[in-house]
């Protein structure tokens, strides 16, 4: 009896299947960092009766941008695309959560304010490239952010989480993976402050608590959720100690009573499998012993993987990026083991419709029982 395609709750919402639409940064949305029509068409594909979405991560602060195209709701004027969004979810019978995001040190003066430097916990030279109408062009080196600055991020991230419940999503996902600026406070690589924000395992989590209780003002806790990446190394991150870190911020989130905690598997890298890490989950294991709530897996998993982390108990649902990109209909192509289409890497990151809304539907029938 399959567990992927069997019914679970998840804070006060019921899915009918454990398939899931990863966070996926697209860059297709239109002038202002706002959701067009094209969006709208993206996400309502994807969406199937008792399914679950979650947004790209969307922009939480006017300077938390890394990516031209990427949405935003840190503007009143951005709410109404997403409402187009939630509402032709909703009419499919789906949910969907509003994933928000800082890009801190990853990021470009040329998506900044004014021309501004990007901001950090920290001021550490480090690799990485932004998108711009440049295009991948490396990103400029950041400063560190003030005591005060960071409680205007707190607050910044509290009134996008006003704004989403206004553009009618179900929840809010924390993206605190991928070097992004949760991430950069998180590990010891990026975080070199001295403050109640560096150091300890507690000082180091705090930006992230702060704004995950910031959060949960406005939705209450069983619909935020958190995104986590235990031992990632996207965006030349690290830490010296990646298990104890990551175990204690899973520790403090249980007490909050979240909806669930989201973990990206460390073989991974961007949007690319590292062959050379074991294909067995690691970070679902791990955070299991810690965290007894509800854990969506994510990080290179097909029908047949999927379906043995459910069953091992080690995640309750499975996040799919790359083959929910290239099948819009995924959760039923699973189901009746149907083929599936292949994607097309070069057209991930911004573009048109072509290889975003042009993938095709199944058809024909079932090839195996």
């Amino acid at each position: 009896m399959s567990k992927l395609h069997s019914a679970v709750k998840v804070g006060p919402l019921e899915f009918s299947h454990r398939v899931v639409l990863a966070p996926l940064t697209r860059m297709r949305a239109e002038e202002g960092a706002r959701p067009g029509p094209l969006m709208a068409e993206y996400y309502t594909q994807r969406a199937s009766k008792g399914g679950f979405l979650i947004s790209e991560a969307t922009i939480a602060a006017p300077n938390g941008n890394g990516y031209l195209g990427a949405p935003g709701l840190y503007d009143d004027s951005q709410i109404a695309g997403w409402k187009h969004i939630t509402d032709a979810v909703h009419a499919k019978g789906a949910h969907m959560f509003l994933q928000l995001y800082h890009a801190g040190r990853q990021s470009n003066s040329q998506l900044q304010p004014d021309g501004a430097q990007p901001v950090a916990p920290s001021e550490v030279l480090h690799g990485g490239v932004a998108y711009t109408e440049a295009g991948w062009i490396p990103n400029t080196p950041s400063r560190a952010l003030t005591v005060p600055e960071i409680a205007g991020l707190v607050e910044s991230f509290r009134t996008a989480a006003l704004r989403g419940k206004e553009a009618g999503f179900d929840g809010v996902e924390l993206h605190a993976a991928n070097g992004y600026l949760f991430d950069q406070f998180l590990q010891d690589g990026s975080n070199k402050r001295t403050d109640i924000y560096g150091g300890s395992f507690e000082n180091r989590a705090r930006f992230l608590m702060e704004v995950t209780r910031a959060v949960i003002s406005v939705w209450g806790s069983d619909r935020v959720a958190v995104r986590l990446g235990p031992s990632g190394t996207w965006g030349d991150m690290s830490d010296s100690n990646p298990e104890g870190l990551f175990t204690y911020v899973a520790e403090e989130l249980a007490k909050l009573d979240l909806a669930y905690i989201h973990l990206i598997e460390p073989r991974v890298l961007g949007n690319v499998d590292d062959d050379s890490k074991d294909p067995n989950p690691v970070a679902a294991q791990l955070i299991r012993k810690h965290y007894k709530g509800v854990i969506i897996a994510a990080g290179g998993f097909k029908a047949g993987t999927a379906e043995a982390v459910i069953q091992a108990g080690d995640a309750d649902l499975v996040a799919f990026g790359r083959d929910f990109i290239a099948n819009p209909d995924l959760p039923e192509r699973l189901r009746l083991e149907l083929p599936l289409n292949p994607y097309d890497r070069p057209t991930f990151f911004g573009g048109t419709e072509v290889g975003y809304t042009d993938y095709p539907f199944h058809s024909g029938e079932a090839v195996a029982a």
